[in-house]
């Protein structure tokens, strides 16, 4: 499985290395834009991140060996070889279904990821007491929902969202701990009080990819 449906193999790599540089080329061809492969970057002491709007991607990079960036630097003055990719955000900007609120529908600053189907891998669990194995990996598409994720990869470590003190503005998640992915859904689906009985139905708005998390 290579890096470009893959991404995970892209964790703590450099930010120049060659398979980071050849996947953010081969996104910005997708595009038809060249330039999409320099981000905006955001620094803070413990964290840098590079935002490629027109890629539907922003990477996450953890300081390492004592290194500690300034706040608000510039892409030319962070020292990048005491960087290492320890996070992955994924955009999908879900169209509108027919007779939705316009008005409601969250903006974002980011395209949808170019490149489909996203192949993430799965960790090997038990069998489930219906004898369902577990599949290798889930192919994700801009359409993928809910469902699709939960028959896929079983039920979530953890989720939040949707009703509670900030109904209505807040979607649904889902974190799959062990496996290292987040997911959030966007579109109406994903909010107000019902939004865990529609939830099944929402498209996913932002796939996190981290190190796994271990017990």
């Amino acid at each position: 499985m290579d890096i470009d449906s893959n991404l995970k193999l892209l964790l703590g790599l450099k930010p120049y290395s060659p398979a980071l540089t050849a996947h953010l080329s081969a996104l910005a061809t997708a595009v038809s834009k060249p330039d999409a492969t320099t981000p905006e970057v955001k620094t803070y002491s413990d964290a840098v991140y590079f935002n490629y709007y027109a890629l539907g991607l922003s990477l996450l990079f953890k300081p390492v060996n004592g290194y500690v960036p300034k706040t608000g630097l510039k892409l030319e003055e962070l020292q990048d070889r005491m960087l290492v990719l320890d996070g992955i955000d994924i955009y999908n900007v879900p169209k509108p279904k027919a007779g939705a609120n316009a008005a409601r529908a969250t903006k974002s600053a980011y395209t949808t990821y170019p490149l489909t189907p996203i192949v993430l891998g799965l960790v090997a669990l038990p069998e489930a007491a219906e004898g369902k194995s577990r599949p290798e990996s889930i192919h994700i598409t801009p359409e993928t929902t809910g469902k699709d994720f939960v028959s896929a990869m079983g039920e979530p470590d953890r989720k939040g969202g949707g009703a509670g003190p900030s109904s209505g503005s807040i979607g649904i998640w889902c974190e799959w701990s062990k496996d290292g992915v987040m997911v959030e859904f966007g579109g109406e689906e994903s909010r107000g009080p019902q939004a865990w009985e529609r939830g099944k139905d929402a498209v996913w708005k932002v796939i996190s990819i981290f190190p796994p998390k271990t017990d």
